[in-house]
């Protein structure tokens, strides 16, 4: 991943400035975001409270049937997510470069590694001063390839396997997935991993939240208003 290289423009002054602004990720992008970022909060909650049930209530079950829509909502966010990933990785095709950087981990590239170390430097206070990116810093690329990228796939296939259970045998739920549960070893381990991948995937959600807000206010770049207008605005024209 290679530092900002911006263009410039002449304006009337003594000499010329460059642009600090550039317009990074596309509407359909900034969307998925945010609906992603919805579906896993409700999946989340629904997902804790599935393995750690409420306490029973009192009177007649069908006057409450808090679980059945516990289940209900879980269910509905799984779909809008995978729905959603599946029109993002359409999207990777379709959009702009910033678009696949996502899907895309240029291990290959001696000066990924070399950036990824960099910011990781910055990200523990060992620098005193990062270098510009106009999309994902390669630390932040590296993450989210493995977080959102695998991790979701993970989430679906193994979410998909535990509902084709209550599908039934047959369903296009059972002959998609369930081969996903006799592969993992029974229901039991594929509940278990699935719980896992909800901590981990909260985990990372915690560090991405610090890290965009801490970026915004101590980077040399705009982070969370980037993914609500789609620009990347910059603090200085110095483009290391």
């Amino acid at each position: 991943m290679a530092s900002l290289d911006p263009a410039t423009v002449e304006l009337p002054t003594e000499r010329p400035t460059r642009v600090t602004a550039v317009y990074v990720y596309e509407a359909p992008v900034r969307l998925w975001h945010w609906i992603n970022a919805v579906s896993i909060t409700v999946l989340a909650v629904t997902g804790y409270l599935i393995g750690s049930p409420l306490p029973t209530m009192s009177g007649e079950a069908s006057a409450h049937y808090v679980m059945g829509t516990v289940r209900f909502l879980h269910f509905a966010a799984g779909y809008i997510f995978a729905v959603g990933f599946v029109f993002r990785v359409y999207w990777a095709f379709v959009g702009n470069h910033h678009a696949r950087q996502l899907f895309v981990l240029p291990f290959w590239r001696r000066s990924f590694w070399i950036g990824l170390i960099d910011e990781a430097k910055w990200y523990l206070f060992l620098k005193s001063r990062p270098k510009k990116y106009i999309g994902h810093n390669p630390l932040a690329q590296f993450a989210m390839f493995f977080a959102i990228g695998i991790g979701s796939v993970f989430m679906i296939v193994t979410g998909f396997a535990l509902y084709s259970e209550g599908a039934g045998p047959g369903s296009w739920q059972d002959h998609l997935f369930g081969w996903v549960i006799p592969l993992m070893g029974g229901s039991l381990n594929v509940h278990t991993w699935h719980h896992l991948g909800m901590w981990a995937i909260l985990l990372f959600v915690i560090v991405h939240v610090y890290a965009a807000i801490r970026e915004d206010i101590m980077s040399r770049q705009s982070m969370v208003s980037t993914m609500i207008s789609g620009v990347r605005t910059f603090k200085d024209d110095d483009p290391d």
